[in-house]
């Protein structure tokens, strides 16, 4: 990932409440849809003046940052998302909803539980892991820890509420990852099928649940070949092969940022490295907004 992300603008999105040490939103608060998320994140491009972006989640992150694309398809390049659920939760997530205890100030134990095998299932039925118990006792740490944990519950239950995700309406590349031993390989497949093989390409991961940290290589190597697939991070080789130092071709000029021509003298390294200071904002510029 060091090439990709020497090249990259990573913008990372806290919902409300789940940013470190939250304080405890108010009871009158009205927590957002995931739809309402996802159309709201395009006022974050609009501060930090990006045109263009492509799209990446996991989990209920990735349905949110779907319906941002969906919304808003002439701001996005393209979606990665990873362990995405497009429909309206299941029985068996209704099931398991009804023994969750919402009304408590610290996550409770069933919400916990949910939440444990939301992310881990793959892990905690398999008995021949010596690392199952360290991750999840480390994923159940960070979720009584800088999380607030009142606050959970909020998201938890916009996730359960959340309606269909029409995704056959997104006229660009998806690129949709799962493992093979997660807990929603079975969900990811269906959704799969029922998108168009023009524009959607389905990773399964072997031997892998948790693809982020089981698979962190193989992860790595998709996005890149995805963004490859968009005409961007162009100079960045795959592993194996020898970088070119050349670049013979033309191009031709467009709106869209992976078919504008190179400036005059520029490498391809130099034409892949974002502007960092272009997205700076300073006091001043904030009080103007």
């Amino acid at each position: 990932m060091q090439e990709i992300k020497d090249r990259s603008v990573f913008i990372h999105v806290d919902v409300p409440g789940h940013e470190d040490n939250a304080n405890d939103l108010p009871e009158s608060f009205n927590f957002p849809s995931l739809q309402t998320l996802g159309e709201d994140l395009v006022a974050i491009l609009d501060l930090l003046h990006v045109r263009y972006v492509i799209g990446f989640g996991e989990g209920a992150g990735a349905n949110v940052i779907a319906r941002f694309g969906l919304a808003h398809q002439s701001r996005t390049i393209g979606l990665i998302l990873l362990n995405c659920t497009a429909s309206a939760r299941s029985v068996k997530e209704n099931f398991k909803a009804k023994f969750m205890n919402w009304k408590g100030k610290e996550v409770s134990q069933s919400t916990t539980d949910y939440l444990v095998f939301h992310k881990f299932g793959h892990q905690l039925m398999n008995e021949t892991n010596p690392d199952k118990d360290v991750v999840v006792s480390e994923f159940i740490k960070k979720l009584q820890g800088d999380i607030n944990s009142k606050n959970i519950r909020h998201y938890v239950n916009a996730f359960l509420t959340r309606k269909d995700l029409p995704l056959k309406d997104y006229k660009l590349d998806i690129l949709l990852v799962t493992g093979v031993l997660g807990s929603y390989a079975n969900v990811v497949e269906k959704l799969h099928r029922d998108l168009s093989k023009n524009k959607c390409t389905l990773l399964k991961i072997e031997r892998a649940g948790d693809v982020l940290s089981e698979a962190p290589g193989k992860m790595a190597q998709s996005v890149l070949l995805f963004c490859k697939g968009q005409g961007l991070l162009t100079s960045v080789t795959l592993p194996g092969i020898e970088r070119q130092r050349t670049f013979s071709g033309s191009s031709t000029d467009s709106d869209r940022p992976s078919r504008r021509r190179l400036s005059k003298g520029m490498s391809m390294e130099d034409y892949d490295r974002p502007n960092i200071r272009r997205l700076s904002i300073s006091v001043s510029e904030t009080n103007k907004n």
